[in-house]
């Protein structure tokens, strides 16, 4: 109640009890008459104001409550969003740190893995900062020991298509590039096969295969990884796992407007250069790929110091002859050769008629590793099964 309100009620109460006074003197005049007059007025005076009071109160309590609702509902979309992002975070880094335990045990025994290909299947693809890529972007990043990081793209069709038949650039050196880099044997016990080559390779974290020539854009898409990394022990495992199978989707979806989301992770153990494996996210758009998957970055009985990518490989020197040995199951020589195949630079050509045919079954026309390949006539080739690949990469060229 306010002052006034208060100043209202003294006058009226006087006045009552003048009335009441001349009443009970039994002196009742005109002047009794306009008292009860006044009192009535000052009484509706009075109401009138309390009512006018308690109204705008009552409405001034409504609007504090709608706006306190309104933030209250705003505050509480805004913490769940926050709260979804953060249980997508902690799955994310469990699942890091599930993996990297299993990278560091497979590594440390210089494992192929379960597989026996240098990868294996996680479960459904954990996507982080999706939604602000638009069809055709990409984000290479690294971390605080400027060692490559997270790699995303926002794949589609028209890339792909526009990269096949040749490569689209020069692989960068990564963060921690060995200075030495031998040319060293590793037997896979899957395939049986020995391959002869360069232990490590600049690694692609998205490949050419799938991002053309934005995929040599930055040194933070490549890695340190080894042979078998990046091909498994077949040409097709490995980081190759993760690529063929957006390649197959794309081929099953000739000129599809649908997009592939594809994030690459490197897995450190510590504050390690070299990273013991990656984690391979990939989504299509209309949900048929949803699938994670873990690569191993090591070679099958050679030991690597990840820090400093020194190794206990042996160097392995080819004899000077004419051909390449092929090695088999039974880890018996292949006495075939090449024969009239030539070379050019790096690459073994094979004569008119003649393929490279890999364990997959894929012939090729010249490739920079004979050894990994049987070599035989075309048309034998053919009616065994084989076929010609889709693309060919900096190893093999149909």
């Amino acid at each position: 109640m306010s002052s006034f309100d208060i100043i209202l009620l003294l006058i009226s109460a006087l006045l009552m009890t003048y009335c009441g006074f001349r009443i009970v003197k039994h002196q009742p005049n005109k002047r009794v008459g306009k008292a009860f007059a006044v009192l009535f007025a000052l009484a509706i005076l009075i109401g009138g104001t309390s009512a006018c009071s308690a109204t705008g109160k009552s409405a001034n309590d409504q609007s504090n409550t709608r706006s306190e609702f309104k933030d209250n509902s705003t505050t509480k979309h805004h913490s769940t969003h926050q709260a979804s992002k953060t249980v997508a975070q902690q799955s994310t880094i469990s699942t890091h740190k599930s993996v990297l335990s299993k990278l560091v045990s497979y590594t440390d025994k210089r494992s192929a893995g379960p597989t026996g290909n240098y990868y294996w299947q996680v479960g459904k693809a954990h996507l982080i900062d999706f939604n602000q890529l638009s069809a055709g972007e990409t984000r290479f990043s690294q971390d605080a020991q400027q060692r490559p990081s997270t790699a995303r793209a926002k794949l589609t069709y028209q890339e792909y298509a526009s990269s096949q038949g040749s490569r689209q650039g020069d692989p960068l050196e990564p963060y921690a590039w060995p200075s030495n880099n031998s040319i060293v044997a590793i037997s896979y016990a899957s395939t049986g096969r020995t391959y002869h080559g360069y232990l490590w390779n600049r690694s692609h974290s998205i490949g050419d295969s799938l991002l053309g020539a934005k995929s040599y854009t930055s040194s933070n898409n490549f890695t340190t990884g080894t042979r078998p990394q990046n091909v498994g022990a077949d040409q097709n495992g490995g980081m190759r796992y993760g690529e063929e199978t957006v390649e197959n989707y794309w081929e099953d979806h000739p000129g599809t407007h649908q997009t592939v989301a594809y994030q690459t992770t490197p897995i450190y153990k510590g504050d390690e250069s070299i990273p013991r494996g990656s984690l391979v996210d990939i989504k299509s758009s209309d949900g048929e790929l949803n699938i994670e998957i873990a690569v191993i970055n090591d070679a099958e009985g050679i030991k690597i110091n990840y820090r400093t990518g020194a190794n206990n490989a042996k160097a392995y020197h080819r004899a000077k002859t004419t051909g390449y040995h092929q090695h088999h199951s039974t880890g018996t020589a292949n006495p075939s050769v090449s024969a009239g195949a030539t070379t050019a630079g790096k690459w073994h050509i094979a004569q008119s008629g003649y393929v490279y045919v890999s364990q997959s079954k894929k012939y090729y026309s010249r490739v920079t590793n004979p050894g990994n390949y049987t070599y035989e006539s075309k048309s034998s080739a053919i009616n065994s099964g084989a076929t010609a690949p889709i693309r060919g990469n900096e190893y093999a060229q149909p």
